[in-house]
């Protein structure tokens, strides 16, 4: 019997020649990241060993982008704990305000992860790697406190699913509809504790932005990753941005999954999942009049050149509703130059949005975007439960960047079509 590509990184990364979905292992790690959440009682913990010195300088990465820039004292001091610790352990990949992105976009930017490596992150987004052919997952503090300081940490190898997505991508309908239409049909505990494994030819026509927000939304299914075969784009992706050798996995024909499941894209529409959780998704033909306060085109998910485009095409010439607030967030300060350069920033100014430094901010509901008490808001993020982006009475509704934009124009959750005829 083969191997998934996720059992054969942990294989590799264990010493075995051969793992089994349900054994513990304990394997070595090529990236440990965390942030100014979850980093400093990580750093704690380290203190607390006794150690001296972390495993390998070059291979921790500490992004202060949760609350930054800092929103009020208490965050402030939590970014200076990552700043002084990087700082007394020569850690090179730390990355401040200004040199700064949202911590899963800025990532695989900088060439920090590529395939079949091992990623852990005090995060549960760390999962977004899986676009590039890595096993990458989200764990707790304390265990990011014991891998900085080991090199290792322990696992159990989960099962894999493998979702096969077949057919041609309908307009507008990009990476974050498959996902959501996905959670739709599993549900948010559909894949606890598994491998999502993505192919199809409906997957290699994607971009790698929406092969990132693919795989940042795994973990809204309960996946403990998600993760995508190596293809020429995923080499295109890499080429002079990766700062060390890497080495293909793929899984065997004869790899065995859990469960199978073959998606048809060809009448898949542009997805929205309603409150409270993101299983509650339709297409958004299917919506009656939803009113919105807010928009926010930004995050982990959807926070790439890719989304902004996509924005800005559908803004172009357009003014935004009267009663509605559009934040915008370039996910890092390279994308951000990037859409400035392009005149994608003009759009959305002119169209009434405001532009923010990188920053995670409204997603969950840290700052720049809280809402207030029955206010709803349509947003490119990843989570819409209770009280995620603010006041427990309001309501989050989850999208694509061509509907959010969209709807920031009527005034209410629209399909892009009636903006761009």
């Amino acid at each position: 019997m083969g191997m998934t590509i996720t059992e054969k990184i942990l294989a590799a990364h264990a010493g075995l020649e051969r793992v089994e979905p349900g054994q513990l292992i304990n394997a070595r790690i090529d990236l440990a990241l965390g942030n100014d959440i979850t980093a400093p009682p990580a750093i704690k913990e380290f203190k607390a060993l006794g150690v001296k010195k972390v495993f390998d300088s070059e291979r921790i990465a500490l992004v202060p982008d949760h609350f930054t820039p800092a929103k009020d004292i208490k965050s402030a001091e939590q970014a200076k704990v990552l700043r002084e610790f990087a700082s007394e352990q020569g850690i090179t990949n730390y990355f401040e305000i200004g040199r700064m992105g949202i911590e899963h976009c800025l990532l695989p930017e900088q060439g920090l992860v590529g395939p079949g490596d091992l990623v852990i992150g005090a995060d549960s987004h760390t999962c977004t790697y899986g676009a590039l052919g890595a096993f990458a997952t989200g764990i707790g503090s304390t265990d990011l406190a014991a891998a900085i300081a080991t090199g290792e940490c322990w696992f159990k190898v989960p099962e894999t699913i493998h979702f096969r997505y077949h057919g041609n991508l309908k307009p507008w309908v990009r990476g974050k509809d498959l996902i959501l239409y996905t959670i739709g049909q599993i549900g948010v505990d559909g894949a606890r504790y598994m491998s999502m494994e993505f192919s199809g030819e409906a997957i290699e026509a994607l971009s790698m932005d929406s092969r990132f927000a693919m795989a940042n939304m795994a973990i809204e299914a309960g996946g403990k990753n998600g993760i995508f075969h190596v293809d020429e784009k995923t080499l295109d992706y890499i080429k002079g941005r990766l700062k060390r050798d890497y080495k293909i996995f793929q899984s065997d024909p004869d790899a065995n999954y859990a469960k199978v499941y073959d998606i048809d894209v060809n009448n898949i529409g542009p997805q929205v999942a309603l409150p409270h959780l993101p299983e509650n998704t339709k297409s958004v033909y299917e919506l009656g009049d939803i009113k919105i306060d807010q928009v926010v085109i930004g995050s982990c998910t959807n926070g790439r050149m890719e989304d902004l485009r996509v924005a800005a095409e559908i803004l172009k010439g357009q003014k935004i509703h009267p009663e509605v607030r559009v934040i915008i967030i370039p996910g890092t300060q390279q994308i951000y130059a990037e859409a400035m350069a392009e005149g994608l920033i003009n759009i959305f100014i002119e169209a009434g949005a405001v532009v923010s430094t990188p920053t995670c901010g409204p997603c969950l509901g840290g700052h720049m975007g809280i809402l207030a008490k029955g206010e709803r808001a349509l947003a490119t993020t990843n989570r819409n439960f209770v009280g995620r982006m603010g006041h427990p009475e309001s309501e989050v509704y989850l999208a694509g960047p061509a509907v959010a934009a969209a709807s920031s124009v009527k005034g209410r959750i629209a399909a892009p079509e009636e903006v761009v005829k």
